[in-house]
């Protein structure tokens, strides 16, 4: 499998606005920063990929759980995050991290990829206070002009970096503007799906060399119904509107560039009930039968939320298959009053009206991993006074935390007009909403005594010292840029998962195959991080056997099988030693 192939080379490698005056108006692109394939060999070890189990893990096997949230702005023509226009966005990025959200979904437009790229002079006035933001002037001074976007934007994707956040780059439409993401589709009158194609694959190479952009979403919520306003549909035709289509084509021109990246696929609107004569080309609405659910032609959602045609349909990334993640978006009664919400919904009710059939099967049944792109919604008694809406932002949170179910939320921005955000829309981006906050802490990836965990092995998330990296969550140390990847002896000492070698064991040989290869190193690790699953008599079919598990021990045999096991056989795989057992 692919994967194991991509551990063996990391291995190798090592590896609104205030008053502005006129000239806040950039003329053309000023300072843009050297191509990120210059970073340095350590921004190489981070890269996640899929399961056999549908977990999403990092290089040596460890799940990991992306729990971060959104902050728009890029998307439209602020060219720059919403809110800078106030607050300093060092430390906002700051501030985010040490509230432990260690993934940055950033929407963006094919526009300005495409702008960037072309090295285009920004169309719109860049958006920043310059006295709060001096460090994103070209003098470098308070009140000075305002960076080219792009430099601005590398600015962030560094200090991200140097929290340990991650990011996600969300194509959000296509054209930059407010409203854009109201458009159905990833092509529209500007710009085409070549152009989408285009600006998908220059943002997978410009950053194919720094693991701080780990995903990609290829397109925020494709939608549409059968009404003349365009439609995205799901199927297994070359259609110009086959969603399924379009973001295969998609994932191929991102994992040409850089194939580490994971790949969001969202859902579509409708999906047809095929039964009758229904079909794609069904009326939008029957409104013969208008107040009667069942007999519409179409099973409805919210927009990107619906993945019936992944279960008859499924994307195909080929051998890339093991970075798909599919991401749905879900939404309270306060941003529309589906169907679902028209009882007193329980979690039970939820996913027998909507959820199970429409997302949660893909999460349920281990067909694939989940992050929900976009949940969230407002909380107060002022704009809930019924309290629905808590209700079922507290519902979904619990299932998402149960299920594993990763998760961006919806969204920093105080100016998000439906469902508010983590800054309070009255301060002027001066102050959290700690209510709102409070409620979604418990959903953030954190120890048992409350250190959120970074998605990266060095550097810990946040600088106010209650966040680690992933290498101490796991304990497994990072390299030094140029050298080989090692770990910390950490012995497993549970004795009855401890088989004890035998003279006969075939050295290395975990999974029984009869071979030595990198996927016995991986079966070690998933087998040390996730015992129950992959462990001696575990529930995952690919669990390790008394006799795989006598044959790990190749690391000063009789001192029981730890992570240096694992990685005394990628150093044989790669000759850097001559025989196992090391």
């Amino acid at each position: 499998m692919k994967f194991y192939k991509k551990i063996a080379a990391l291995a190798a490698a090592s590896a609104m606005m205030l008053t502005m005056a006129p000239a806040a108006v950039t003329s053309e692109p000023q300072n843009i920063q050297a191509d990120a394939s210059a970073a340095p060999d350590e921004y190489h070890d981070d890269w996640l990929h899929v399961n056999e189990n549908a977990e999403i893990v990092d290089m040596y096997g460890n799940p990991v759980w992306l729990t971060g949230c959104n902050w728009f702005g890029y998307n439209v023509t602020t060219q720059c995050f919403d809110g800078v226009w106030s607050l300093n966005m060092h430390d906002a990025l700051n501030q985010i991290a040490d509230h432990g959200f260690n993934l940055l979904r950033v929407p963006m437009s094919t526009q300005i990829l495409l702008q960037w790229k072309n090295r285009d002079p920004d169309p719109y006035m860049v958006k920043i206070n310059e006295w709060t933001n001096p460090e994103l002037t070209v003098e470098g001074i308070e009140g000075g002009t305002p960076k080219y976007s792009f430099d601005i934007w590398n600015m962030a994707v560094d200090w991200c970096r140097e929290n340990g956040i991650k990011i996600m780059m969300d194509i959000h439409c296509a054209t930059t503007a407010s409203n854009g993401h109201q458009l159905p589709l990833w092509y529209d009158s500007n710009y085409s799906t070549d152009d989408w194609l285009e600006a998908l694959a220059w943002f997978a190479e410009y950053y194919k060399d720094d693991d701080t952009v780990i995903a990609i979403d290829l397109k925020n919520e494709p939608h549409g119904k059968n009404d003349g306003q365009g439609m995205a549909i799901w199927d297994d035709s070359t259609a110009e509107n086959n969603w399924k289509y379009a973001a295969e084509r998609g994932a191929a021109a991102v994992l040409e560039q850089n194939p580490n990246l994971l790949i969001m696929v969202e859902g579509i609107e409708v999906y047809p009930k095929f039964e009758n004569g229904r079909d794609w080309n069904s009326p939008a609405v029957d409104y013969s039968d208008y107040d009667n659910p069942d007999a519409q032609p179409f099973h409805g959602a919210w927009w990107g939320g619906n993945f019936r045609g992944a279960r008859d349909y499924p994307v195909d990334l080929g051998e890339h298959q093991d970075q798909l993640v599919y991401s749905p978006h879900d939404y309270g009664p306060l941003v529309w009053e589906q169907e679902w919400f028209k009882k007193d919904f329980t979690r039970e009710t939820l996913l027998e009206d909507y959820w199970y059939d429409s997302w949660a099967f893909l999460v349920e049944e281990k067909i694939s991993p989940l992050l929900m792109g976009e949940w969230g919604g407002f909380l107060d008694a002022e704009h809930d006074p019924t309290g629905d809406n808590r209700k079922w932002m507290g519902l979904l949170r619990d299932y998402m935390i149960e299920k594993r179910i990763h998760h961006t939320f919806w969204c920093f921005n105080e100016n998000s007009g439906d469902t508010g955000g983590l800054i309070k829309g009255s301060t002027n981006w001066t102050e959290w909403d700690e209510e709102k906050y409070e409620f979604v802490e418990p959903s953030l990836w954190q120890t048992e005594d409350g250190k959120f965990i970074s998605l990266d092995h060095k550097i810990p998330l946040g600088k106010a010292g209650n966040g680690i990296s992933l290498s101490d969550y796991y304990n497994t140390a990072s390299p030094e840029p140029g050298t080989t990847t090692t770990t910390t002896p950490q012995p497993t000492t549970d004795p009855t998962t401890q088989p004890t070698t035998t003279p006969e064991a075939n050295y290395g040989d975990a999974n029984c195959d009869g071979s030595v290869a990198l996927s016995d190193a991986v079966l070690i690790m998933q087998t040390l991080g996730n015992p129950d699953s992959y462990g001696v008599g575990g529930t995952d079919k690919n669990a390790i056997s008394a006799e795989g598990f006598a044959n790990c021990d190749v690391y000063e045999p009789g001192s029981g099988v730890t992570n240096l096991d694992a990685l005394a056989i990628q150093k044989y795989l790669l000759k850097l030693i001559d025989k196992l057992p090391a």
